[in-house]
Formats: C-alpha cells, structure tokens, sequence
C-alpha cells in the first residue's frame, strides 16, 4: 500500500484548469512552499525576485515546442488523417501517432498542405504508433511551422491565437511535443531584472514528450513504466553548475524536465557532467533528490508523475496539503496556470 496510486488522487474543479495564457507572461500567482518550516505564502510572481539570492542559479530548459500536429489526407483515397510527431528517427523519419491508426498501413501515403508535404509508411509500432518517411521541398522546419498546429495539452480545449505563449521565451532547441511550462513564467525582464540580483541562469535541453501527460494506470507505482526523453547538457554548463554548488550556491530547478535532466546526471555520475542521452528516470517517493536545492514548477495532474517527483522533493502529505489550499484559494491550474516555488 505504500506506494499506491490512489495516495496522489485529488478533486480538481474543472473550472480550475486554465485555457488559456494570461496576457502578461509574469503576472501568474507563486505559492511559496518551504520545506523545513513546513510553510505556505501566496505570492505574485513577479515577488520571485525576493525568494532568491545573489549566488543561486536557475536551472532552464530551452527546449522548443514543434508545431507537431498536422492534418492531411491519404493520398489514395482522401480519407482524412490526423499526425503526431513524437521521436525524429533519421533525417526525414519521424516516430508518430496516427489517428485513425488502423487504416494505415505500411506503404500508405499521406499528403499535407496539397502535397506540399508528403509521407509513407515505412513501419508499424508495437504500441501502436507508425513510423512515417517525410518528403518535401526546402527545409523540414519551415515546412511545419507552415503547416503544423501547436499540440496543445488534452485538458485545454481553447484554440491559442498566438502559438508563441506555448513556448517559454528562451526556447531555442527544436524538438519537444510539449512545453516545459514552469518556464512560461518568465519574461526577458523578469530574467535580466534577477541576473542584475546576481543570480545566474544556466540553459538545459530536455525534449519533453507526450508522456508527461500521461497520468500512472497501474495500482502500484513502482509498476510504472516511465517514457523516455531525450536531454543534453554541455561542459560549460556542467562546470558552471558544479562552481554554483562548491561555493555554496543554490540550484534552483525551473520546472520538473529540468529536474529530471539535473537528477538523471547526478544519479550517473554524482557531479555535473557534460552528458547526452535518453533518460527514463521516475522520481516518487521516498527517494531524496540529489541535484536541485528549490524547484519552480506548475500545479499538475491528479495521479501523474509529475505530482510524484515534486512529493519527492517536498513531501507527499505537505504537497498535497499545499494543492488543498490551491484550490481553496483559487489557483489556476496545469499548463497555462499559476505557479509554485519550492525551497
């Protein structure tokens, strides 16, 4: 029973689980959590600035969300079809989810954009999705920002009229299926205004996959079967990382795929290291995380991992107190949502 899923459950009003972005970036509300006082204050964002201290380093992802839905036909017989890019295979082969599946098969053709785009089948998923080789004119790129749509989470049924607030405004690496959204906090201002503090900002990449969305369906946690996705850090940022701890600075850790970049690299390693790879790490209780002194992250899903890692950083019973007291106070929820920093 320890480890039971339904410990992570709670009720989350619908009419919590915000749609769309608030006009300005920065003007969310912050729960301010402390670990060891066990206490909880309600903040403007923007009061961030006071949390931290001269030293300390944010930690960020600036992974870039793809335009990764598209729409075509099949070219053979019109019917219409729905794609996901999940994983880049090679070049122009593309690991993906299709709706409807079943009715393509290998050598199907699809067609984008009146065959400004097209693809064929080249292979099936044991889990069903497809792998699809893309043909085009130009550079790929360019051909999906033309003709991909933002996929926007499954709980947020607004259309976004400006694809730019799903993306954190120093995204930069091509790549994910899904904002690392803890970071669509931050306006240029609000990071030059704390690098003028003192407090340093160092860049990850974590290509955050659609699993992260996925809430746990198996009983008992440690069941689980986490998905893997890609990361990358480099030297200059391992060492500077590594001087922050050895002079007795903070990691603050902008959102849970930062985390689990940082915690992946410790785990192996147990410093900062320059590193790449696919990383499958499952942060729950009651393992301790190594890597990361504070955390900022949104208000997440019932029963997902995500729930999980922050419980392990803070406490399973102090967290979910904390997301009671969220949802009295009226905090806006999930993707476009408000705000937590832990420390």
């Amino acid at each position: 029973m320890a480890h039971n899923i339904d410990q992570y459950d709670f009720d989350l009003p619908d009419e919590l689980i915000a749609q769309v972005p608030l006009e300005d970036r920065t003007s969310s509300r912050l729960m301010v959590l402390d670990r060891n006082k066990r206490t909880v204050e309600h903040h403007h964002f923007t009061d961030i600035t006071s949390f931290l201290k001269p030293g300390d380093c944010l930690v960020l992802n600036d992974t870039r969300v793809l335009p990764a839905r598209l729409y075509g036909v099949k070219a053979e017989t019109g019917g219409k079809v729905e794609v996901l890019l999940l994983h880049q295979q090679t070049e122009n082969e593309w690991e993906v989810l299709v709706k409807p599946g079943k009715k393509v098969k290998e050598g199907t053709v699809l067609s984008f954009g009146d065959g400004l785009l097209t693809a064929e089948c080249t292979g099936v998923k044991d889990h069903g999705g497809r792998l699809l080789a893309f043909s085009y004119e130009g550079i790929f790129l360019e051909v999906l920002e033309a003709l991909g749509e933002m996929p926007l989470p499954p709980y947020i049924k607004e259309q976004l009229s400006d694809r730019e607030r799903y993306q954190t405004v120093y995204a930069k690496e091509e790549g994910s299926a899904a904002a690392p959204t803890a970071g669509l906090h931050f306006s240029q201002d609000l990071l030059a205004e704390l690098q003028h503090q003192g407090i340093e900002l160092a860049y990850i990449t974590l290509h955050v996959g659609l699993g992260t969305f996925r809430p746990v369906a198996v009983e008992d946690v440690e069941q689980h079967e986490m998905h893997a996705e890609f990361y990358q850090i480099d030297q200059p940022t391992a060492d500077q990382l590594n001087k922050v701890k050895a002079a007795g600075g903070r990691i603050i850790s902008v959102g849970t795929t930062s985390t689990r970049t940082l915690e992946t690299i410790m785990r192996d390693h147990e410093r900062f290291v320059e590193a790449r790879g696919w990383t499958d790490i499952f942060i729950y209780p009651p393992h301790p995380l190594q890597a990361i002194d504070g955390l900022i992250t949104n208000f997440h899903l019932p029963k997902s991992t995500l729930i999980m890692l922050v419980s392990a950083f803070a406490g399973k019973d102090f967290i979910l107190d904390a997301y009671q007291r969220a949802i009295e106070h009226r905090y806006r929820f999930f993707s476009f949502g408000d705000a937590m920093l832990i420390l």
